[in-house]
């Protein structure tokens, strides 16, 4: 009886350990991205819904020409006084060509002191940067800047 007991026990552990071993290799594949114009509109028709976005108000620091894909700096301004009752209430970034159109969603409100983010961003292409800001009187505000990546980033999925 221990016998059988063992060898269940070995197969047990052969089978447990060949387990870790294949849950801890990653497994790396390739894709193209899947954003399309198509699908930055829809992603700033569902923050924006049926409101009218206009031009103006709002500037897209980014550099045009980006050497490297991976680390992109960009800051988002709104020309704001940022009292409570005339405030930047959210700031929304997009892109045309990455695997996913949102880039980022900043909430704001009167006591932020003023209207801006500053962050870094993976771009997979050359593409449009689409930045767009809702008011406090329910407006919204946009403004688009196209980048030249010479070496893209978001490429690879690890799953």
């Amino acid at each position: 009886m221990h016998t059988h007991d063992e060898t269940t026990r070995r197969r047990f552990l052969g089978l447990a350990g060949g387990a870790a071993i294949a849950g801890a290799v990653p497994i790396v594949t390739l894709r193209t991205a899947e954003a399309t114009p198509a699908t930055l509109a829809a992603a700033i028709r569902s923050i924006a819904g049926d409101g009218v976005v206009r031009t103006g108000k709002i500037k897209l620091d980014v550099p045009p020409l980006v050497e490297n894909g991976n680390t992109v700096p960009m800051t988002v301004s709104v020309a704001s006084p940022m009292t409570a009752d005339d405030h930047v209430k959210s700031i929304h970034v997009f892109n045309e060509k990455n695997p996913q159109p949102n880039i980022g969603n900043f909430y704001l409100g009167p006591r932020a002191g003023r209207a801006q983010i500053s962050t870094r961003i993976r771009l997979a292409d050359s593409q449009k940067i689409v930045a767009i800001a809702r008011l406090s009187d329910g407006t919204f505000w946009s403004v688009s800047v196209d980048v030249v990546v010479t070496l893209a980033a978001c490429t690879e999925e690890v799953t």
